[in-house]
């Protein structure tokens, strides 16, 4: 993953259970949410601009309120994922998965219209630049297990687990 080439862009890092989260936002809102094993991306710290800074406080904030358990849903934060038409398509699907539910690839890749399009799904699930907030971790098998995440099956289980999921399988 490569953070977006904009003069206006802000970062910040936050502390929660599952590690020190790294978000970037620019003009046009939220643009990234890193886990602490994405390592391999270049962070720099950056004050940014006003208005990415205002995208980028108030997602802190709404992380913050989500760890304390006080929040379940970011439908009040202004999110500017770049990628695909696909893509953004599948990342609008996960946006509707509610707190505490779950939905297979076979369930989104029939919802955006593309009933034969799980692996394709699978892969854009896999490339969601805000997670958490665009809630991918709440995608699993069609069995209910637990597969691929960016931060780590360990980190998935834990997020499912605290929004009140029976414990999820690993495989």
């Amino acid at each position: 993953m490569k953070l977006p080439d904009d003069e206006a862009l802000a970062t910040a890092v936050l502390d929660t259970p599952i590690g020190r989260l790294r978000l970037a936002a620019t003009d046009a809102g939220l643009a990234t949410v890193l886990f602490p094993n994405q390592k391999d991306v270049s962070f720099p710290k950056r004050e940014g601009s006003a208005r990415a800074r205002t995208h980028l406080d108030k997602a802190v904030k709404a992380l913050e309120k989500y760890f304390e358990g006080k929040k379940k849903g970011f439908y009040d934060l202004t999110l500017a994922p770049s990628g695909t038409a696909f893509q953004l398509s599948v990342w609008r699907a996960l946006s509707a998965i509610p707190f505490g539910e779950t939905r297979s690839y076979a369930e989104i890749a029939r919802e955006i219209g593309n009933p034969k399009g799980m692996r394709a799904v699978g892969l854009a699930n896999g490339k969601n630049p805000i997670p958490i907030i665009v809630p991918c971790h709440r995608v699993i098998g069609a069995d209910g297990s637990l597969t691929g995440f960016g931060g780590g099956l360990p980190t998935k289980k834990w997020l499912l687990e605290f929004e009140g999921l029976a414990s999820p399988r690993l495989i």
